[in-house]
């Protein structure tokens, strides 16, 4: 089965499947740092903050299942242990040391615009090279767009908020 997948591949393999590696690193940090940020985040817009964090937490879960299921058809193991994640990373993780909302949202829309930065090259490489993982990078980069919108959004009504309060 991985044959067929990895003859269409008009690249080197091996280093698809380091930067799909990468990529599945990034996507379940970015899972564990919303779901915890959503454990932890305190401050005014708590609950709709809190639901955006959810929602993204299961999002980014998503996008992991999508790129192991593409490294496995291509012949390769996805990134087998949690210690490994922070080593190969493109994004890394900001532990929401800070529970204030507005921090918690800072830290995610950072972590966003790397996402969308590492998807975009991914979309470069694979554009002529990789149908099948262009379609899947493409399908993710959307999905962190619409989450970067979504966290400055909430950011704006809470700067709005904040200063009608004054």
């Amino acid at each position: 089965m991985a044959e067929i997948g990895r003859s269409i591949v008009k690249m080197d393999v091996d280093e698809l499947l380091n930067l799909l590696n990468k990529a599945l690193a990034d996507e379940w940090l970015a899972y564990y740092q919303y779901w915890v940020g959503a454990k932890v985040v305190k401050g005014p817009m708590k609950d709709a903050v809190t639901s955006e964090l959810v929602l993204h937490a299961t999002e980014e879960l998503t996008h992991a299942e999508l790129l192991a299921v593409r490294i496995v058809q291509l012949g390769g193991t996805p990134v087998l242990s949690p210690d490994e994640w922070s080593k190969i990373t493109n994004c890394g993780y900001d532990a929401p040391s800070d529970p204030y909302v507005e921090e918690i949202l800072n830290q995610n829309i950072k972590g966003e615009q790397c996402a969308i930065r590492t998807y975009s090259k991914l979309l470069d490489i694979t554009r002529e090279a990789d149908p099948v993982t262009y379609n899947i990078i493409l399908q993710i980069i959307t999905d962190e767009v619409e989450h970067e919108e979504d966290l400055v959004a909430l950011k704006e009504d809470l700067e709005l908020m904040l200063e009608r309060r004054r």
